[in-house]
């Protein structure tokens, strides 16, 4: 039984698979929220009609005896905000925005937050990874996750495929097979 209902986790439900015809004077930033405030300032853009995504998996507790599901933010304080310069400027009225960060290669942010945008929609138990350290480069041959790339980590003494953000140097990880993985050199 859920908490709350899910929430936008982008706006417009298009934004990352037609990045690419919006007005070129469209720009990303990353957008670290005050404390907890990151699904408050997704429902305010939504209002404000500030295209946004905020990835959010779900999550399941334990509360006076009852399981209940929510969605969480994926990462703690980010929210990734996309729009010209009067948009930028209207999300900062919003008071729930710490800092924004300029991104510098747009198009590398906007293939990582596809790829994780297709790990969350395919139900992948997803582990958080900071600061991340140089691995072998891989590509998932087949499945439903056919097409991501990676970098192949250990964890515990299993293999798991690193998808990251590389502007936030932060990712998340998934258990992998190596039989489904093919090198990219």
């Amino acid at each position: 039984m859920p908490i709350l209902d899910a929430e936008d986790s982008q706006y417009p439900e298009n934004l990352l698979s037609a990045f690419e015809e919006q007005p070129d004077d469209r720009k990303w930033w990353a957008v670290y929220t005050k404390a907890r405030q990151e699904k408050a300032l997704a429902r305010q853009l939504v209002q404000m009609e500030v295209p946004f995504y905020l990835p959010l998996v779900p999550k399941e507790n334990m509360i006076r005896g009852r399981r209940v599901k929510s969605h969480i933010p994926l990462f703690t304080g980010y929210v990734f905000v996309c729009g010209d310069e009067e948009q930028r400027v209207k999300s900062l009225t919003t008071n729930r925005i710490s800092t924004m960060l300029p991104v510098d290669d747009q198009v590398q942010l906007l293939t990582d937050l596809r790829q994780i945008a297709q790990l969350i929609q395919v139900d992948a138990p997803l582990t958080v990874e900071a600061r991340l350290t140089a691995g072998d480069p891989v590509r998932i041959k087949n499945g439903p996750m056919a097409g991501l790339e990676g970098v192949v980590i250990t964890r515990r003494g299993q293999a798991r495929l690193l998808v990251a953000v590389k502007m936030l140097q932060q990712g998340v990880s998934v258990e992998i097979e190596d039989f489904l993985l093919e090198p990219l050199r």
